[in-house]
């Protein structure tokens, strides 16, 4: 029989909340709706008589409600990793742990740049982000969140510390495989699969430096530090020395701010697609750009069109050019259009900025499809600029570099309110069900009791690791950083795993990809057909 922890110092984990708690957590949740609510009003009511009917509002309703609610689940299921070493170690009090936890989470979702949430979006198929208002884009968002909701809310159940960061990169392949298979192409052709093994070498690499890096961590510290008290199991409830307590509150709040920092924009991502298909009026083009900057806009966009003329006789028209584009960045071929294409595309969009003056004064009719010709020029130089095929000079490619960076501020922005909304969200969840997965980090990976020391080495890595992917614009796993850098001190401390568990938690790492991928392609076949 393998041994079992030692739980004679187990922190008091059911301690009942306070009413007061639950009229804040009631109290903040309506301000967080009562907030979306208003601002998406007032965004509407700025645009001016749209002549849109209630459906697409009703629809945003729900896909909001949807979205915010794969943030709670995330909330609870992941940050439980954060909040798990500082309660095993009494350095807080659980209840005041999850609050904590959730603040910075929250301050982290706020404070984000927006790069990981439109690094997610970048994986999903050309053709469903171009026509996201449709049936066929609603049924998009729609599975994936759903299939990611249910497989975290089966995993949390279950106690397993699985990857929500997994389980969504799963869930936007299934929808690109299976959208590619109904449209009668291979199922290969439906995702961006650089960016899937950009994405997919964080997720996988992540853990692994968390179980090397905390041990080695655990290690160096032994060497260094000789206070045995470091090393042992906490004495009842007696909190660590003041030193060590202060490293592992500092961590936990590393480790929440970070997690808020980079899964919140996961969320975030997918409610601008939601705003951009159903009230494209207000959302598909940044209205703050200044006038001044859109001065600049023009001459970059004629300046890169112009250096796309060189060197070819081949001519696009403008008309033509949406779906050269659309074609390449699907398939990845560079033929002879691609170039001419992207030079008619550039000089569209600079022709119409420059007609109206600034973004704000696009006609209505006409913002969706502005919208449309700038992503798919901003993802055609993404892909020129890695294609070994396409012969351009320095000219050309420093105009493409700074269009890029100008259509991407103006498609890829994210209002207050939407960070605020997913900021409370994942706030509020880190603050419910949190106990299953801290039993597990805590309690069921090792044989004995955490110790301060594999707590703080823990902690430590995982945060570094969280917030150096989220300067990279990478998604990592919070949980799979943090319960593999707990079982690596586990085995650098000799304190044995716990080899029922570790299975577990391989077999949903292992599985989480390619049932999420099931759900969610599933689930999209069934709504094409709803919607």
């Amino acid at each position: 029989m393998p041994q079992q922890p030692q739980h004679d110092s187990r922190p008091q984990l059911d301690a009942k909340t306070s009413p007061l708690t639950a009229i804040i957590f009631i109290g903040l949740l309506a301000i967080g709706l009562l907030f979306a609510g208003y601002s998406i009003t007032s965004d509407i009511t700025a645009v001016g008589p749209t002549g849109v009917t209630w459906l697409p509002y009703l629809l945003l309703g729900v896909a909001l409600l949807i979205a915010l609610g794969f943030e709670f689940v995330n909330g609870f299921h992941d940050t439980a990793n954060a909040v798990a070493t500082v309660i095993y170690t009494h350095s807080l009090p659980p209840n005041f742990a999850v609050i904590w936890s959730g603040f910075f989470n929250f301050l982290g979702v706020v404070t984000s740049t927006g790069a990981v949430a439109f690094g997610i979006i970048s994986l999903l198929p050309v053709e469903l982000i171009l026509q996201v208002g449709s049936g066929a884009g609603f049924a998009m968002v729609f599975a994936l969140l759903i299939a990611a909701i249910v497989w975290n809310l089966g995993t949390w159940w279950l106690g397993l510390p699985a990857s929500s960061s997994h389980t969504m990169v799963g869930s936007i392949i299934g929808v690109g495989v299976a959208n590619a298979l109904m449209h009668g192409r291979d199922g290969t052709s439906g995702v961006d699969w650089g960016q899937v093994e950009k994405v997919g070498y964080s997720l996988l690499l992540s853990p692994v430096f968390g179980f090397v890096l905390a041990a080695v961590l655990l290690l160096v510290l032994r060497t260094l530090v000789k206070n045995r008290a470091l090393y042992e199991a906490p004495k009842g409830n007696e909190p660590p020395p003041w030193w060590i307590r202060g490293l592992l509150i500092l961590t936990c709040t590393g480790v929440s701010f970070f997690h808020g920092s980079n899964d919140g924009q996961k969320g975030m991502g997918l409610i601008m697609l939601i705003l951009v298909g159903t009230v494209p009026m207000a959302y598909a083009l940044n209205r703050a750009m200044p006038a001044d900057q859109m001065t600049q806009f023009v001459a970059m966009a004629q300046a890169t069109s112009q250096s796309l003329k060189t060197g070819t006789d081949v001519i696009v028209l403008a008309d033509k050019a949406p779906q050269v584009l659309s074609d390449y960045v699907r398939t990845k071929t560079l033929t002879p259009e691609v170039l001419p294409a992207l030079s008619a595309m550039a000089n569209r969009i600079g022709q119409q900025v420059k007609d109206h003056g600034v973004l704000s004064k696009l006609p209505l009719d006409q913002v969706a499809n502005v919208r449309n010709d700038m992503y798919l020029a901003s993802e055609a130089i993404r892909f020129l600029d890695k294609d070994p095929a396409a012969k351009l000079d320095a000219n050309a490619k420093a105009n493409l570099k700074a269009f890029k960076k100008l259509i991407d501020d103006a498609t890829k922005f994210i209002p207050l309110w939407v960070k605020a909304a997913v900021a409370i969200a994942l706030g509020l969840g880190t603050m419910v069900g949190w106990k299953r997965i801290v039993v597990t980090v805590g309690e069921k990976i090792g044989k004995t009791h955490l110790t301060y020391a594999q707590g703080a080495s823990a902690e430590l890595v995982a945060m570094a690791t969280i917030g150096a992917a989220d300067g990279l614009g990478l998604p990592v796993s919070t949980t799979h950083v943090l319960s593999s850098g707990v079982a690596g001190t586990m085995l650098a401390n000799k304190s044995g795993l716990q080899w029922s568990t570790m299975r577990n938690l391989a077999m949903a790492w292992v599985l989480t990809l390619p049932v999420a991928m099931l759900l969610s392609g599933s689930l999209y076949w069934l709504f094409t057909k709803l919607f």
